[in-house]
């Protein structure tokens, strides 16, 4: 069954998008939506593809593992990028590393090598993020904004890893412009990077802004946005 809530959502955000992007004088700026779909079913997410996202964001490897399996990329999108978006334990690199396209929370050296080492076992390029801690919540994940120089300058030269920018999470608030703070510091941060990346790489990865705040997030100059409630949720 076809859910139309899903496609009007859409709708609605590309719309946002498309007159932040004009106001913000970067009408060409390629913002990227990763649908989170914790918890959403397989036919949900068989209508986000539908709908020509082609980001698919999990919190869990063992739920992103079920729903990877029920969705064969050739059928249902070949472009098709599967997101690691929550806390990843070390314990569960090996099958994130078979699953996901991009890593997003990266949030150690340590982890960074258990990456890297498993991704080299098939013989892989892995997609990476750091996720930087940029509000002072102690129940955040991520590395500190002084650490990320040295810490990138370090597993940059691990094999079968490719750092292709940063993520963050900003504090969950009523108030969007609470997170701007938080926002700004990460572009500034990614700002301050040489980044080095692939020729076809245009600007490093800037992942920031989810339902409540991604308005905030791209004026702030986020490039991906990570997108639950807006997209699955009643207007």
């Amino acid at each position: 069954m076809i859910d139309e809530r899903i496609g009007r959502n859409i709708d609605r955000i590309r719309q946002v998008v498309s007159a932040l992007r004009a106001a913000t004088g970067e009408s060409r700026r390629e913002i990227t939506i990763v649908a989170v779909t914790k918890g959403r079913t397989v036919e949900q997410i068989k209508e986000v593809i539908a709908q020509g996202i082609a980001g698919i964001g999990e919190n869990r490897v063992q739920e992103a593992l079920v729903k990877y399996n029920a969705l064969p990329h050739p059928r249902y999108a070949p472009r098709l990028k599967w997101h690691m978006i929550g806390h990843l334990q070390t314990n569960k690199v090996k099958e994130a590393v078979r699953i996901f396209d991009l890593i997003q929370s990266v949030d150690s050296p340590r982890l960074a090598q258990a990456i890297s080492k498993e991704a080299g076992k098939i013989n892989k390029q892995q997609d990476i993020l750091l996720e930087v801690q940029t509000s002072p919540e102690e129940s955040k994940f991520g590395l500190k904004p002084q650490e990320i120089p040295e810490v990138f300058k370090e597993i940059s030269c691990l094999p079968h890893l490719e750092v292709k920018g940063l993520m963050t999470i900003a504090p969950f608030t009523d108030n969007p412009e609470t997170s701007r703070p938080y926002f700004k510091m990460l572009r500034e941060l990614s700002e301050k990077i040489d980044w080095r990346l692939e020729a076809g790489d245009r600007r490093p990865i800037v992942s920031m802004g989810m339902s409540g705040d991604f308005s905030v997030a791209i004026e702030e100059g986020a490039n991906m946005i990570r997108l639950g409630r807006a997209i699955f949720s009643r207007p």
